[in-house]
């Protein structure tokens, strides 16, 4: 189907000198890079930020896990649970807060981790290919400053 276009007006602001649309279909590009480079090992990026956070932290409650890959708790706890049922991770009550699962890596998802690094790192380069090594570490540092600024006023 083809798309209608979008009408002229005096105020016109072209979708693709938009941030936020722009930073969407960049989403969208990196999602379907992860995939198509991950897709033997059927991880989400989500997933995989999980696990990675986990390898970093050894062990850690589903809310600092949250705070780590900066979702919500109930989005990161679906996400946990099914990480855990594919035993790439474990999820135990805490003894001082029966309300709180602590979480840690299994072998099986260390393994996993690690078999996917190279993969996983192919879709971060070929999400920056078009960029020259020097404007990829430009993006990345203003990304991580738009990150830090809108992370201090929350």
């Amino acid at each position: 189907m083809a798309r209608t276009p979008a009408r002229k007006t005096g105020n016109s602001w072209p979708l693709d000198q938009r941030p936020g649309f722009l930073i969407r279909r960049l989403h969208q590009i990196h999602v379907a890079l992860f995939h198509k480079s991950c897709a033997a090992f059927e991880i989400t990026p989500l997933q995989y930020s999980l696990l990675s956070a986990l390898a970093v932290r050894g062990t850690a409650d589903q809310t600092t896990l949250a705070v780590d890959v900066s979702l919500d708790r109930t989005t990161t706890t679906g996400a946990l649970k099914r990480l855990q049922a594919r035993r790439f991770i474990e999820r135990a009550v805490r003894r001082d807060d029966r309300r709180a699962r602590v979480c840690r890596l299994t072998q099986t998802g260390g393994a996993l981790l690690a078999k996917m690094e190279s993969a996983a790192r192919e879709a971060h380069r070929d999400t920056l290919a078009s960029l020259s090594k020097s404007e990829q570490k430009r993006f990345v540092s203003l990304m991580q400053q738009i990150v830090a600024a809108s992370s201090l006023k929350s």
